[in-house]
């Protein structure tokens, strides 16, 4: 009786074990792939632990301005499919453009998002995303203005958004003595709109929105620059670059940015 129910006990444990081992494979299957997912998640960092923080201008509509309280525009779309396909949430920080790379360089964002165009010198200070959009430099000019084209702005005073690319531009082709640099692209606007400056080179959608809400303004025919905006983030963060990059990767191809472009972008 004794070896009987041994044996009993014996052959319920072998079944439950084989139960527990079919079990475990289904289980063990899933609990990788969480695993997985969960590693994934965890090979990067943020400054926050859950939260995307993204640092921006958000004086540079269409891109980024302000609607309310809120921060609106491409790039706060764009960050926060991007915020949502890692799983965070997305936080953002209006500053000075030229306060952007420090604070991405220095820990203080996660990442630059802010009609950044992609230059050698700023790959020296972060690193950069594959583009999301093509932006082009243009000269805004007050109807009447003797500015036709390019060549006209030999001798002129200039305004531009300061540490922009037409900062950067301008002063390398007509001198930093002829350049009037403002923190704000509105700012240098006003400064033309007031006699201060000849013209104004800046991102060709601001400049149509700029244009738009000021009479007596124009956009010169011909374009004076074309570049691609990207984000920037942190060269001590590769695992976050990978993340964020492969995120606007996708969102490209799925058609997500696409579609917040052509919700935004308009014709002259």
């Amino acid at each position: 009786m004794k070896l009987k129910k041994l044996a009993a006990i014996a052959m319920s444990t072998m079944i439950l074990a084989a139960s527990l081992m079919g079990c475990g494979g289904g289980s063990g299957s899933s609990e990788q792939s969480t695993t997985a997912e969960t590693t994934d998640a965890a090979a990067f960092t943020t400054v926050k632990e859950g939260v995307l923080t993204m640092a921006t201008n958000a004086y540079f509509p269409p891109y980024e301005y302000y609607e309310g309280q809120d921060i609106v525009g491409i790039d706060a779309e764009i960050a926060k499919a991007v915020a949502d396909k890692l799983g965070l949430e997305l936080q953002i920080e209006d500053m000075e453009f030229n306060s952007i790379i420090g604070s991405v360089q220095t820990g203080k964002v996660d990442m630059g998002l802010a009609g950044m165009t992609v230059t050698d010198e700023r790959k020296e200070s972060v690193n950069f995303t594959e583009s999301y959009a093509t932006g082009i430099q243009s000269i805004i000019v007050k109807e009447g203005s003797d500015i036709q084209t390019v060549d006209d702005l030999d001798g002129k005073k200039i305004g531009v958004q300061l540490s922009t690319t037409g900062d950067i531009y301008a002063v390398d082709d007509y001198g930093a003595e002829n350049v009037e640099e403002y923190n704000k692209g509105a700012d240098a606007v006003q400064a033309l709109i007031t006699d201060k400056v000849d013209c104004v080179i800046i991102d060709n959608q601001p400049a149509i929105s700029f244009v738009a809400a000021n009479e007596g303004l124009k956009i010169l025919d011909t374009e004076y620059v074309t570049e691609d905006y990207a984000a920037c983030l942190s060269k001590d963060n590769e695992a976050l670059l990978e993340a964020v990059d492969g995120a606007i990767k996708e969102l490209k191809e799925d058609g997500t940015i696409q579609g917040i472009l052509d919700k935004y972008i308009v014709s002259e």
